[in-house]
């Protein structure tokens, strides 16, 4: 294959025609700073943090956008480099609302590192500043203009990663600014609330809602019984703030901290995973059954189920009627559990601990009350509960291996599974396969075939006792758009359809920890929270959901039978449509 030979500091370098100076210098360990660089993704140049001389230019170059030539001759760190970076980087500071002490990206933000890599010290540059434009409105995303440095990040990821383009940089100059069409609230705006603008912002002007304080006060409240409920993947993602590994099973330790904050039952959402595979298995062999809707869509994502409520407004019959895990946890913990441990449900708190910030904004849905209570009154997210576990003085890594609570905190592999794109399909296939193959001596266990990542779109056919099924798994809402517009046309005739509105699944919420490393490490961090998740799936000794001793107990005690009455009622909700049908449409 040819190669390009060039010089980069004085070394001889060579690279893939096509390759930046960016990737180039990262390629060979040297390191060029960067504020709005994301790969693929968003290489625009508009940071000027990689600026870099170029033998023969005519001024600095960005290192991001420029393509490495054929005795090329670079230079990332002269006098005339360092001296422009450091003026950028003033003035960037210089607009910048400055209180690192209680801003929630302290520990985390990329402009103050680069702030001491630089060695700035002090800002010396006074001038006009932006107005500070606070949107905290959808209760899941706050926004912070105040803190913004307009490196576009958030938008290159809602538009090519998410396929939603619910924000946009509106006017021009020292005007520009990020804001939804027309300047609405996020609350507003056909926005996903996926969180992933978050993940990639390199500042604190992107942050979750923060319902930590909240939580505090129902700790602490002697009147309150409060449970905790931890989504699969989280296990594979708390101990990351903790200096763990990416992908470090923390599952013990996570139970052990949280009864150390001083939660009344530490349960597992696990439990409630299983639950859904009970009633949306159930709904797809009564759909199979009768003739449809189908494809059946599930519906256990929240920014997913907004997205199509924004988007696909005439299909919503196709989704799932059924709750997510969360929110039927939620349901049942406030009505079956508070029965069985003697509690009134008017003096329950029940938490929840997310991957999602989509999730802050499901648990606030005014559907989400069967039980005649808020079914879920706080979402925290993974890093939310890293905040927690410091505010407490709680070493996570050193905490010994607890369990958790009964009845509610037993769990199989297929519910943990549900954390990663394709986990739903797959434990939804395990109990269907099982009741569908009644005199199999083993039905099948692992589907592999419906594994999403690395693909976008992964589509499989599938044969359950002599009934070839054909599913699709989406990886992300841009796939899911293109799933079901292909649905919506007639070019695809599938049964069953997973879609997760994260890169990833769950692993990839836009909750989830901020790698150290910045938004490149992304892709590896996701790959080994999944590859944990399918190890504890492995070593469970149950791993299909309607094997679960709890849930059969569930069923016995309470709900009757899958898609009884009384499960319709706590476990089922409705969805409907949030502008004209096809306004939005791509």
């Amino acid at each position: 294959m040819r190669v390009i030979n060039l010089t980069i500091d004085r070394r001889p370098v060579s690279v893939e025609p096509g390759t930046t100076i960016l990737e180039a210098a990262r390629q060979n360990g040297i390191r060029i700073p960067t504020l709005c660089y994301l790969k693929e993704i968003n290489q625009i140049g508009a940071c000027r943090m990689c600026l870099v001389e170029v033998e023969g230019a005519r001024g600095l170059q960005t290192a991001c956008t420029v393509p490495c030539t054929e005795g090329m001759v670079v230079t990332t760190n002269s006098r005339k480099v360092r001296e422009a970076r450091k003026l950028v980087l003033e003035l960037l500071l210089s607009d910048h609302n400055i209180e690192c002490p209680t801003c929630l990206r302290a520990s985390n933000c990329e402009l103050q590192q680069l702030s001491q890599e630089l060695g700035v010290g002090q800002v010396t540059l006074h001038g006009e500043r932006h107005h500070a434009r606070i949107d905290d409105a959808s209760g899941a995303i706050t926004v912070d203009g105040s803190k913004c440095v307009l490196c576009q990040r958030c938008i290159a990821v809602c538009r090519s990663v998410q396929g939603v383009s619910a924000i946009s940089l509106t006017q021009r100059g020292f005007n520009a600014t990020v804001n939804p069409f027309f300047e609405v609230s996020l609350n507003d705006a056909a926005c996903a609330l996926c969180g992933q603008c978050t993940v990639v912002c390199p500042t604190g002007a992107l942050t979750e809602h923060d319902d930590t304080e909240a939580v505090w006060q129902a700790l602490l409240d002697p009147e309150i019984h409060v449970v905790v409920q931890t989504a699969p993947a989280i296990r594979v993602s708390i101990g990351e703030p903790f200096g763990l590994p990416s992908g470090a099973i923390s599952t013990g330790q996570m139970v052990a901290g949280l009864r150390r904050l001083g939660f009344d039952q530490v349960f597992d959402t696990v439990f409630a995973a299983d639950l859904t595979i009970m009633e949306e298995a159930t709904e797809l062999v009564q759909r199979l059954q009768r003739g449809g809707p189908l494809p059946l869509v599930t519906s256990c994502s929240p920014g997913w189920v907004k997205y199509a409520e924004h988007f696909f407004p005439d299909m919503l019959e196709n989704l799932s009627s059924c709750k997510s895990p969360q929110q039927m946890f939620g349901a049942v913990a406030k009505t079956y559990y508070a029965e069985k441990a003697g509690v009134d449900p008017a003096k329950m708190v029940v938490v929840s601990i997310m991957p999602c910030t989509a999730k802050k904004y499901e648990a606030n849905r005014p559907e989400m009350n069967a039980s005649g209570y808020k079914d879920v009154d706080y979402v925290l997210t993974t890093r939310e509960l890293a905040r927690m576990f410091r505010q407490a003085g709680i070493d996570l890594p050193s905490l010994p291996e607890e369990e958790f609570d009964n009845p509610l905190g037993i769990g199989t592999g297929a519910g943990t599974i549900f954390g990663t794109t394709g986990g739903v399909m797959e434990a939804a296939l395990r109990t269907a396969a099982a009741w569908l193959e009644p005199d199999s001596p083993s039905p099948k266990i692992e589907f592999t075939e419906v594994r999403g990542v690395p693909f976008q779109v992964r589509e499989a056919t599938v044969s359950v006792n002599g009934i070839s099924l054909n599913v699709a798994v989406a990886n992300g809402l841009a796939a899911a758009g293109w799933v079901m517009e292909q649905v919506s046309s007639g070019a695809k005739n599938y049964h069953f359809v997973e879609i997760m509105g994260c890169p990833g699944g769950c692993i990839g919420g836009g909750g989830q920890p901020i790698p150290a490393k910045g938004p490149a490490a992304l892709e590896e961090v996701r790959r080994a929270r999944i590859e944990s998740l399918y190890t504890i799936d492995e070593r469970m000794t149950i791993r299909r959901s309607h094997e679960n001793p709890a849930v059969q107990q569930l069923y016995a005690e309470y709900l009757g039978k899958p898609g009884s009455e009384r499960a319709h009622h706590l476990l089922h909700t409705h969805y409907h449509a949030r502008v004209p049908a096809g306004i939005l449409r791509r």
